[in-house]
């Protein structure tokens, strides 16, 4: 009876086991199909290694969703999506989460970024302390005026993308002081501008320029690859639609100790404004997430962050043969 009760449960499970599909993996390190989350602040960036990942490896189809820092963590908090690029890493809990799935994680740092502070073109105050933009943030400051008593301009307009984006929580958590909250004059206009103005199709970070470059009484905090120059190879100008200030840790904002969001100056941290970006990943296998994983963080990827006027991670370098010659 025993082996003929071993006999009828081999018999169950082989017939059980051809009921079943077996799902095979079929992408691989640059072939098949991936979607991953990224703060809407890096699209442009980003976009632009999608773009060349495509181009060199025309098997693979690269998707990014551009959301809200908030959204890019409950997608892969949620496990919809095993790769995401962030202004930040996992909490020491949200570890712990992917963990117990049973799932590797991976972060590592991408590049250096800078949130940019931009004015209008009529607005000629382009210095300001980051003791000055914590009064603006709260209200303390809120004119113009108050900055520069020469100054022709009205209330300062603050704009920034989404209340729920990375810029946000940068001015709260690294600008100002605990127990400080923004002031009702700092709106995400942006967002509220897609109910009524015709910017239906623009990106939120989009209408923080365009509202900046049509109101001279407007501050846009911005992440600087939105604003690098495209055409300057030496990454030291930005659009030429909006003014970008100049930023000092000092009490009093001079041409000599304030500095602009160059790529030099994030990573020599001169420039106060500055944060780390990071790719996070919980799909180590041999597959596509992680092919564009080595992508972004290799040399390729990193000469594109640098043209972006980021910071690369790892600095692409190129090694020059010198032959010498005696006489």
């Amino acid at each position: 009876m025993r082996n003929l009760s071993l006999i009828l449960c081999v018999i169950f499970i082989f017939f059980s086991s051809c009921g079943r599909k077996r799902i095979t993996r079929t992408d691989t390190l640059t072939s098949g199909v991936a979607t991953f989350a990224v703060d809407e602040c890096f699209a442009p960036v980003i976009q632009e290694q999608v773009d060349v990942f495509g181009a060199l490896y025309p098997q693979a189809l690269i998707v990014p969703q551009y959301t809200s820092e908030n959204e890019v963590f409950n997608l892969f908090m949620k496990d919809s999506l095993r790769l995401i690029i962030a202004a930040r890493e996992l909490t020491p809990n949200e570890v712990q989460i992917i963990k117990d799935r049973k799932q590797t994680l991976r972060s590592q740092k991408l590049a250096i970024d800078g949130l940019a502070l931009i004015v209008n073109k009529k607005n000629n105050d382009t210095l300001i302390t980051v003791s000055d933009l914590r009064k603006i943030m709260t209200g303390e400051i809120r004119s113009w005026k108050e900055l520069d008593p020469k100054s022709p301009l009205g209330n300062i307009a603050v704009t920034f993308d989404s209340p729920n984006s990375s810029t946000v929580r940068f001015v709260r958590d690294s600008i100002l002081h605990a127990g400080q909250k923004l002031g009702d004059h700092v709106k995400a206009r942006a967002a509220d501008s897609i109910k009524t103005a015709n910017l239906k199709d623009r990106t939120p970070n989009q209408q923080v320029i365009d509202y900046v470059a049509s109101n001279p009484n407007a501050l846009g905090i911005i992440g600087v690859n939105w604003i690098s120059n495209p055409s300057d190879s030496t990454n030291l100008s930005f659009i030429n639609n909006i003014n970008v200030m100049s930023v000092s840790r000092e009490e009093v904002a001079t041409a000599a100790n304030s500095f602009k969001p160059f790529a030099a100056y994030l990573v020599l941290k001169k420039y106060p404004l500055t944060r780390d970006i990071y790719i996070i990943i919980s799909d180590v296998r041999e597959g596509l997430p992680a092919g564009f994983v080595r992508f972004a963080a290799g040399e390729k990827g990193q000469k594109i962050i640098l043209k972006a006027g980021l910071y690369p991670a790892t600095v692409p370098t190129r090694l020059v043969r010198i032959n010498q010659t005696l006489d």
